[in-house]
C-alpha cells in the first residue's frame, strides 16, 4: 500500500492532527536551521579572532625580539672595542678643553661575573672651569668606548669665580673574549711513523 491510500484512508480528524504535526516540524527546522547556521558562524568569528589575536601577539613578540637583539649587537659592538688606559685618556681629553690634571691614581681591577672586568682611575683637577669640565665629560660619553663615571665631586673655590676643584673617577669595562674551544690534536700519519732507512 502506498502512502498516498494510507493518507486517504485516514480519518478527517486524524489528518488535521497529521498536518498540525507536520506543520509543527516545519516550523521547527526553520527556526533550528537558522539557529544553528548562527551558531557556527559565531563559533568560526571566535576562532578567527583568537587567530587574529594569536598572529598579532606573535608580531609583537618578534619585534621585541628584534629590537633586543639589535641592543646587544650594539652592546657587543661597543665592548668590542676596549678603552685604552684610562690615565692618558682622561688627560687628553682634559688637555683638549684647556684642563689640567694633577693626579690620577689607577684602582686594582674590579671583577664583574665571569665576562667583564672594570678599570677604575681617580684623577684631581685643580682650578678648572664648569664648561671645560662638561665638555670633558661629553667627550667621555660620546666616545664610543665603554666608559663611565662613576665618582664626581665638586667644590667651588672661594672668591673665585668659576673655579672649581674635581676629583673624577672613571670606570671602564672590558669583556673577557669567550674561550676557544681546545681543537684536536692532529692525528699522526702512516709516513710518520716509518723510520727512514739509512743508505
Amino acid at each position: 500500500m502506498t502512502l498516498r491510500e494510507r493518507l486517504d484512508k485516514l480519518e478527517p480528524r486524524e489528518r488535521r492532527l497529521l498536518t498540525i504535526l507536520l506543520g509543527f516540524l516545519a516550523v521547527c527546522v526553520l527556526l533550528i536551521a537558522p539557529i544553528g547556521l548562527a551558531s557556527v558562524a559565531s563559533s568560526k568569528r571566535t576562532e578567527n579572532q583568537e587567530v587574529r589575536d594569536l598572529l598579532q601577539s606573535i608580531y609583537e613578540a618578534s619585534g621585541k625580539v628584534s629590537e633586543r637583539k639589535a641592543q646587544k649587537d650594539a652592546l657587543v659592538a661597543r665592548y668590542a672595542r676596549p678603552a685604552p688606559p684610562l690615565a692618558g685618556y682622561i688627560e687628553d681629553a682634559a688637555k683638549q678643553q684647556g684642563l689640567a690634571a694633577a693626579e690620577s691614581q689607577d684602582r686594582p681591577d674590579v671583577p664583574h661575573g665571569k665576562k667583564y672586568t672594570e678599570r677604575v682611575t681617580v684623577v684631581k683637577m685643580h682650578r678648572i672651569g664648569m664648561l671645560g669640565l662638561a665638555k670633558m665629560l661629553e667627550r667621555f660619553e660620546s666616545s664610543g668606548h665603554p666608559i663611565a663615571v662613576t665618582r664626581l665631586n665638586i667644590k667651588p673655590r672661594a672668591g673665585e669665580p668659576d673655579s672649581y676643584e674635581v676629583e673624577l673617577g672613571v670606570s671602564a669595562f672590558d669583556r673577557k673574549g669567550d674561550p676557544q674551544p681546545a681543537s684536536p690534536a692532529p692525528a699522526a700519519t702512516p709516513a710518520d711513523n716509518v723510520e727512514e732507512e739509512e743508505p
